[in-house]
């Protein structure tokens, strides 16, 4: 590997404030901010919106799109143009 090409990879905290969730992890990208992990040590922290723990398709609360009732409502409303 060249050096003094390639982004600092180091120890992150992810945290998912919706869900109360963090992991720590590897990653490139940092933060000003820092949290004291479980282990003791202090490591930045990122914020996300959204995680595995909070995203609707992974937790089982995602909704069922009523499809047939739009594309019904959508030939109604467009039947007038059909020839």
């Amino acid at each position: 590997m060249k050096t003094g090409i390639h982004p600092d990879y180091h120890t992150v905290v992810y945290r998912d404030r919706n869900a109360d969730y963090a992991f720590l992890t590897r990653s490139t990208a940092t933060s000003p901010r820092t949290v004291e992990w479980t282990d003791g040590n202090t490591y930045p922290v990122i914020d996300v919106q959204i995680s595995d723990a909070s995203h609707p398709f992974w937790t089982g609360r995602s909704r069922v799109l009523d499809t047939a009732g739009r594309i019904e409502k959508f030939r109604a409303k467009y039947a007038k143009f059909t020839k």
